[in-house]
Order: C-alpha cells, then sequence, then structure tokens
C-alpha cells in the first residue's frame, strides 16, 4: 500500500507539473486562479485516480498469480491422475492398454526390440494352498524380481492375472536371451514363505517374439504365446526365444 501512495503522489505531482507547463505555454499568468485551479483539480482528480487504478492492477497481478499456480497444480493433479490411470495399481506397472499403446508408439520409431511374455508357473495352485492374499504377496515378489532384471529403458506391464509383458528396446535376440534368463532365475531365487515359514517356489515361463519390420501388435503377441506356451509345455521354468537369424547364418 505504502508504494502505491508514493507512485500516486509521483502521478499527481507530474500531472500538476505538466499542467502548469500547459497554463505557462499558453501565455497564462501562474498566480491566483492559474495557479490554484491546475493543482487542486490534479490533487481531486490524479491523486485517487492514480490511488484507484494502482490498487485494481495490484490486485489483477495477484488474482493472475493465483490463477497461475491454480494452472500449474491442476496440471500437476492432471498428470498424477493420468500417470495413477495408466498402471496396475498392484505391482505399479503399466496396464494392459497403457502398455500395448506404448509398445505401438515406441515401434513406430524403431522397429528392434523384442518382445517378452511372462507368465507365473502354477499359480492357481498357489491361490488354493495359500490364500488370494499369500497370491498377491507372490505377485509382487515376481514383479519385483521382473524389475530387477531388465533395463531401466525397457517398458513392462501386467497384461493379465500373473502374466506380464516386457518389450526390450533396441534388444537382439542374443540380448533377450540373456536378459529373459537373468529374470528367471531372479524368480526361480526368490524366498516366498507363505505360511509357517515353509518356503514354496516361485518359476516363471518365458516366451519371445523379435519385432520385425511391419509386424503387428497382435501377431507379435501370437509368436510370442506360441513360445510360451511351448516353455510351459516343456516343463515350465525355462525361456524359450525364437531362432537367431545371424545365429544361423553363423
Amino acid at each position: 500500500m505504502v508504494s502505491i501512495l508514493i507512485r500516486s503522489c509521483v502521478i499527481t505531482i507530474a500531472c500538476i507539473a505538466a499542467s502548469l507547463a500547459i497554463v505557462f505555454a499558453s501565455d497564462g499568468e501562474l498566480s491566483g486562479l492559474g495557479l490554484w485551479v491546475p493543482i487542486i483539480c490534479c490533487l481531486t482528480t490524479a491523486f485517487p485516480g492514480s490511488i484507484f487504478t494502482l490498487w485494481q492492477n495490484r490486485k489483477l497481478r495477484l488474482l493472475n498469480g493465483a490463477l497461475s499456480e491454480a494452472h500449474i497444480e491442476l496440471s500437476q493433479a492432471h498428470a498424477k491422475l493420468a500417470e495413477k490411470a495408466s498402471r496396475d495399481a498392484m505391482t505399479g506397472f503399466l496396464n494392459r492398454e497403457t502398455f500395448f499403446a506404448n509398445l505401438d508408439a515406441t515401434r513406430r520409431v524403431c522397429d528392434r526390440g523384442v518382445l517378452l511374455l511372462v507368465d507365473a508357473d502354477h499359480f492357481k495352485s498357489i491361490n488354493d494352498r495359500f490364500g488370494h492374499q499369500s497370491g498377491d504377496d507372490a505377485l509382487m515378489l515376481i514383479s519385483a524380481a521382473i524389475r530387477r532384471s531388465v533395463r531401466a529403458q525397457d517398458e513392462i506391464g501386467r497384461i493379465g492375472g500373473e502374466e506380464f509383458g516386457v518389450f526390450l528396446r533396441g534388444a537382439s535376440t542374443i540380448d533377450a536371451e540373456l536378459i529373459g534368463e537373468r529374470l528367471r532365475q531372479e524368480v526361480e531365487a526368490v524366498d516366498f514363505r507363505p505360511r509357517d515359514g515353509q518356503r514354496a517356489p516361485l518359476t516363471v515361463s518365458v516366451g519371445g517374439a523379435v519385432c520385425g519390420t511391419g509386424a503387428g501388435i497382435s501377431e507379435l503377441m501370437r509368436e510370442a504365446d506360441v513360445l510360451l506356451y511351448r516353455a510351459k509345455n516343456s516343463g515350465r521354468n525355462r525361456v524359450i526365444m525364437p531362432a537367431d537369424p545371424e545365429r544361423i547364418a553363423a
């Protein structure tokens, strides 16, 4: 408020000086009415008018600042909601829709990569033997093992109850075999003790598909799914990848 009064005084003084200059320039006398009328007019109009204008400008700046802060907070809240809506509530991985949308967007930029389908072995028996809460605990342990096994740039999604998708960006078949095997070993090493301290084994089966030029998401899923079920039918707890064309050629 003090700054507004000071600025209003400066504006009023400038107005008085300008008015007196006009009177002087028009050959008027700077005495009597010629002196006091400009001064009184400026004091009664310029001073309160400038106070009102400056006060309104200050209020407008404050409102604009508050509006900008509210807009930032709203944008942040919207981003958090969008992020939350794109995630599986239990594991924190991408949900099915977001995973495949990201996979499609990534492949438009770069075709190179490998899709892994990871499925927990004998998971129904865990729920049946130990209850669904223990089943959820097992899923969380498997999810943590998957996260430890992949690279920072890889996409992970929960695409079914106990099935996960992992897209290894830019990976070759050899890279995918190493990562898939590391993932399998990480899950196998998990210390899962759902009841009375007795350890229950956790394992996963993994099937992969190499992202070729022009291959659609459904085609990749079918290819990876075929190898996943081959891993299941071969005894589970194993990784099966498609043959590496470069290795075959060698």
